[in-house]
């Protein structure tokens, strides 16, 4: 299997490190060439104007689970015309008493090609499949939340 990797970069810009005085912001840099501003959520002092690593894993379940879910479709010739999610990763205390990602929502909406339907229980079993196939659903394991709407 392939090793995937990121850069990450910060640097200190107040005279001192200090506990809650200074700044998380960073850059997240993919395929050498693509940037993304990061910070500390908004709850923990970060900047709204950039993404947060809750975010970034929210994003990383919601990309994986649509791919998976496509993969599948295909394979089993579902003429998918679009797929749209909004994902919320829920910040509270796990089973230790840890600050962490206790949960995320997918809300998945699929359109198809005009002529082709499938009923609700056969859209949340592929649903459900991509979820089990998911590589990224397979690491955070019993977290995730899937609402098809």
């Amino acid at each position: 299997m392939s090793d995937l990797s990121i850069s990450l970069h910060w640097h200190r810009v107040e005279p001192a490190l200090e506990p809650g005085k200074y700044s998380n912001a960073h850059t997240v840099q993919f395929n050498d060439r693509f940037d993304l501003q990061v910070d500390a959520a908004p709850d923990w002092g970060g900047a709204t104007d950039n993404t947060n690593p809750e975010q970034a894993l929210a994003s990383a379940l919601s990309s994986c689970h649509m791919m998976t879910f496509l993969a599948l479709a295909a394979k089993s010739g579902w003429p998918v015309a679009s797929y749209h999610d909004h994902a919320e990763a829920h910040l509270g205390k796990n089973a230790k008493g840890q600050m962490s990602v206790t949960r995320i929502d997918l809300n998945p909406v699929v359109r198809f090609d005009t002529g082709f339907s499938v009923d609700d229980a056969a859209l949340a079993q592929m649903q459900d499949r991509a979820h089990r196939y998911c590589f990224i659903a397979n690491t955070l394991a019993e977290s995730v939340e899937i609402n098809i709407l």
